[in-house]
């Protein structure tokens, strides 16, 4: 029996599987939901949390929300990371401050989400030993900033919810900075959706496509970037592409930025990892 039930913020993704609605992508979610197993989850709509709410209850299980029952307190953030502090309904006075290496305000979400977890779970942890595995969190191709000037920088953002997430980011980190964004996407993926949200960051579109079975072929992302109205050009394989937007990043400074496909990213990661071994670095 698990000893708590987690679910992250829900957005449209997978929808050929988990349902074309918010409250049916819910209702998929909810199945991990058991008798006797506490729930912790993050900030919802309102339309995937009317779903969660009903299957606990009908689970007499305690749902424990972040954002309604316990809060995050932005404290300071900088590109070495953010401190927040914690709070609950009780307004509970000793929780201590926090540092988390990752950027982004969703992540302070997500480390809300996971100390609501484990304080949920009934495993004996202290704030102390919490305090220490924030600091130390290492997660690869979120907002992972390989390079500061120019910025060469690493995402996993792949639909439209995230790449709203990841546009803030950018504001906030590297603000009236323009990105060449080296992209790709699987076929199943909202792309003029991840456009909508990205256009005004966007100076130029480098598409490529992943050595992956369902990577979209760059011909087509190409049209769709016309429709929306993003200059773009295609280059493969994807070494060629990440290679491409560096070029165009040494003439004027803009940021390097890879995301749409985790598979995309992850190819770009390996032709870094390559390029400073032949620096030397």
């Amino acid at each position: 029996m698990p000893k708590v039930s987690v679910i992250t913020s829900l957005s449209y993704d997978h929808m050929a599987v988990l349902g074309d609605t918010l409250a049916k992508i819910a209702g998929e979610k909810a199945g991990i939901i058991k008798e006797g197993v506490p729930v912790v989850s993050a900030p919802q709509s309102e339309e995937a949390l009317k779903v969660l709410e009903r299957v606990a209850r009908e689970m007499s299980v305690p749902l424990t929300l972040v954002g309604r029952d316990i809060h995050v307190i932005p404290l300071t953030s900088s590109l070495d990371g953010q401190t927040f502090r914690l709070t609950d309904n009780l307004q509970s006075a000793n929780l201590p401050t926090f540092r988390l290496p990752l950027l982004g305000s969703h992540q302070l979400e997500n480390a809300a989400t996971a100390y609501a977890a484990l304080k949920a779970s009934g495993i004996p942890i202290t704030d102390e030993a919490i305090q220490k595995g924030f600091s130390q969190v290492k997660w690869r191709a979120r907002f992972e900033i390989a390079r500061r000037d120019p910025p060469v920088i690493f995402d996993s953002a792949h639909n439209q919810d995230s790449f709203a997430k990841l546009r803030e980011t950018l504001e906030t980190y590297f603000p009236g900075r323009q990105v060449y964004l080296i992209f790709g996407a699987s076929e199943d993926k909202n792309i003029p959706g991840m456009f909508a949200e990205m256009k005004p960051k966007i100076r130029k579109l480098i598409v490529t496509r992943a050595d992956h079975p369902r990577a979209l072929e760059p011909e087509k992302i190409i049209r769709l970037a016309e429709q929306a109205g993003v200059e773009s050009e295609a280059a493969s394989p994807v070494e060629s592409a990440f290679r491409r937007a560096l070029d165009l990043s040494a003439k004027d400074g803009s940021i390097v930025l890879s995301a749409g496909s985790m598979f995309v990213t992850a190819e770009v990661m390996k032709a870094w990892n390559n390029l400073m071994s032949l620096r030397g670095r």
